[in-house]
């Protein structure tokens, strides 16, 4: 077995900021602090520059990101929408511990944020997150978009099924209990949203990534 790599975490706001050599160092500057701003790097010397700019030239993108697509696939694709909110999931392990959040896909501003699930997959969070999203702009009248990077879940929502092959237990109950009452929310709600898959080769990381890869 590969022993896993070494990542380094800048934190821009939390309760103390700075550069952090494990995940759960990060988790405990950031848990309870509104509007945290942090990010993983490959490397200490790039964690520590990254600490000395500005968090928005970071998130939503690798810090080394370059795209391999040709100018004329850049230019076909196009920017993003703007007017539109990001969403993603994130766990530690599949199944594992599972959270997923939505942000303004332009300020980065966190809208909301649900987790950790005891027991979830990566599947599960993307899914609730569109569901949790189109309530949300629902509820606002909104019209703006929702970018998502998982095309499973985007299929799971038009079918308005959650097709996850986790069996429910006692650890991932009140999951299940989440996945049931967002199907219901589908099935028995009309909306106008649109969701559009993020094109991650093109724009780089999802703005609303949790920024641990």
């Amino acid at each position: 077995m590969s022993k896993k790599k070494q990542k380094y975490y800048t934190v821009w706001k939390g309760h103390h900021t700075g550069v952090f050599e494990s995940w759960d160092d990060c988790k405990a500057q950031i848990t309870n602090f509104e509007g945290a701003q942090y990010k993983s790097f490959e490397n200490f010397d790039a964690a520590k520059k990254a600490l000395k700019g500005n968090y928005k030239d970071y998130i939503g993108k690798s810090n080394l990101f370059k795209s391999e697509l040709s100018s004329e696939q850049l230019k076909k694709i196009g920017q993003p929408n703007y007017n539109s909110i990001s969403v993603d999931a994130a766990v530690s392990g599949n199944p594992g511990k599972m959270e997923y959040r939505g942000v303004d896909t332009k300020t980065k501003k966190q809208l909301f944020i649900q987790g950790p699930f005891e027991e979830g997959t990566n599947n599960i969070g993307e899914f609730l997150a569109i569901v949790h999203g189109l309530a949300l702009l629902k509820k606002n009248n909104s019209d703006k978009i929702i970018y998502t990077d998982s095309k499973t879940a985007i299929s799971w929502v038009k079918k308005k099924t959650c097709n996850t092959k986790l069996e429910l237990n006692e650890k991932n109950k009140s999951l299940f209990d989440l996945v049931e009452r967002a199907v219901q929310w589908l099935k028995t709600n009309s909306y106008k949203t649109v969701i559009v898959k993020w094109e991650t080769k093109a724009w780089g990381e999802i703005p609303a990534d949790f920024g641990r890869k």
